[in-house]
């Protein structure tokens, strides 16, 4: 069984998708500000990705975290895609509302991986990066040519990942990625430490996870980190749900539900949602990302609300979350 990076210090973490510039053009003023925020009130474990904002945000983490003790925060990227620098008239279409002048490949092979991981280190200016996570292997990011990044990071990255970490100059990897079906082939054919399970499993949706993906990564050894448990803000009020803006059928009805339910035991879905991930076994932490200090805050006080256990049986009772997932224990 691999060795947990993650420990209770780090089950509240702060990804790096809104300060990147997914949902609105925060300015590097605001980046540090939610960045000293989530560090004033204990957050330890921080996670980005060069694609972020074509390596703005990793540019922004790396501005704050670098004047910290490296010893005392676990810090995350990812690797998959390369990156070079174009006029902003060549910069291709992507969901950043303002990202750096980039154009980017996918690529998995080992020396991609190589180059990208020190890149990141130059631009983050850290000493070492703790986990690597193989981001956007999956169907949903580049389609039926699946199988042969698949084979290329088979390969390449999976096994220089391996490598790197036995030569103990990383610490940990996984797949980062919104399918269960990656995270099954990347256990299947290496030995991955931690994976990063995007969208995978929420308070709203979490059944195929808790049939196929939780069994497996258990029998493995593998902890989860819950990237999107959020369900990227559609749980705190948000009109988008996992990233796009059209919500499944019947998705509006379930929130209604739970939050009604929420509202008579006086807690807020945003509680709900946090301690339902992290009463998973299996989910070592959740990393929402916060566009703002009080978003940070709000994270705080959800992780600190104690919800009482009538509130799950009762979600259960009315068919509101699936009957196998884990829930809360006082």
């Amino acid at each position: 069984m691999s060795r947990a990076i993650l420990n209770e210090n780090h089950r509240l973490g702060l990804g790096g998708v809104a300060i990147g510039t997914a949902f609105e053009n925060i300015t590097d003023e605001q980046a540090q500000k939610v960045l000293q925020a989530a560090w004033d009130t204990g957050i330890r474990y921080y996670d980005t990705s060069p694609w972020y904002g074509l390596t703005k945000s990793e540019r922004r983490f790396g501005r704050f975290l670098k004047t910290q003790d490296r010893d005392d925060f676990i810090f995350s990227t990812k690797v998959g895609r390369l990156f070079n620098q174009v006029p902003e008239s060549e910069v291709p279409p992507t969901m950043w509302k303002k990202p750096l002048p980039y154009d980017f490949r996918h690529d998995y092979t080992a020396d991609a991986v190589k180059q990208s991981i020190e890149e990141s280190m130059k631009r983050t200016g850290l000493d070492y990066i703790d986990i690597v996570y193989v981001h956007d292997l999956s169907e949903d990011q580049v389609g039926d040519r699946y199988p042969y990044f698949l084979e290329q990071a088979q390969k390449g990255a999976f096994k220089v990942l391996s490598e790197l970490r036995n030569q103990g100059i990383i610490k940990a990897w996984g797949m980062g990625v919104n399918k269960i079906e990656p995270i099954l082939d990347c256990i299947e054919s290496a030995d991955p430490d931690i994976c990063l399970s995007a969208t995978q499993y929420s308070i709203l949706e979490h059944e195929d996870a808790v049939d196929r993906l939780l069994p497996a990564v258990k029998k493995a050894g593998v902890q989860l980190v819950s990237g999107a448990g959020y369900n990227s803000g559609y749980i705190a009020g948000r009109e988008r749900y996992n990233y796009k803006d059209v919500i499944p059928k019947g998705m509006n009805e379930k929130r209604a539900g739970i939050s009604a339910i929420a509202d008579k035991y006086g807690i807020r879905l945003i509680d709900a949602a946090l301690h339902f991930v992290l009463a998973c076994d299996e989910f070592s932490s959740i990393i929402p990302g916060t566009g703002s200090p009080e978003q940070v805050k709000d994270n705080i006080r959800a992780l600190k609300t104690n919800i009482p256990s009538d509130f799950w049986k009762e979600l259960k009772e009315k068919g509101l979350i699936y009957e196998k997932a884990q829930v809360p224990t006082l």
